[in-house]
């Protein structure tokens, strides 16, 4: 826990725990984050599970997959932020580190989209449905985790 202490003596850090405007500031563009995130996620895996099929699809994914990508990137940013303020005392929190992994799942199931749109020969075409459903559902949760973290 020592390195986390650290993190949380930081200039900057101790900056944004106590500024007026900083923490709200960053925590809003957080949670704008994660609502871009969301939205493009969902709206993405809808497309895959055969919503708005009068739009064509590649194109569709595509743009979905980049504002991901974006609002994931800025979440990550905002929440490490936000994560300093509290380092060892968030760390130690069994819905934080469920939070985590699950956003590891999440990337693996990202990678794994992105093997199957590869494939050239379309053997794992009909994971795309399934992985859809897990993708909505593993989202919602560390959504959900991140809630309880505020709350705890």
């Amino acid at each position: 826990m020592e390195p986390l202490q650290a993190v949380e003596q930081w200039d900057l850090v101790r900056q944004l725990k106590t500024s007026f405007v900083a923490y709200p500031v960053v925590n809003a563009v957080h949670i704008a984050a994660i609502g871009a995130l969301l939205t493009s996620v969902a709206l993405l895996d809808l497309r895959i599970l055969g919503a708005f099929g009068s739009l064509p699809e590649r194109p569709f994914v595509m743009l979905l997959r980049r504002l991901a990508l974006m609002a994931f990137c800025l979440a990550v940013l905002s929440g490490l932020a936000l994560f300093s303020v509290r380092a060892s005392y968030y760390a130690g929190m069994p819905v934080f580190l469920g939070k985590m992994g699950l956003i590891a799942l999440a990337g693996a199931t990202f990678a794994l989209f992105a093997a199957i749109e590869s494939d050239k020969q379309r053997r794992w075409s009909s994971l795309r449905r399934p992985l859809a459903v897990m993708s909505v559902v593993i989202w919602c949760t560390v959504l959900l985790c991140g809630r309880f973290i505020g709350f705890l």
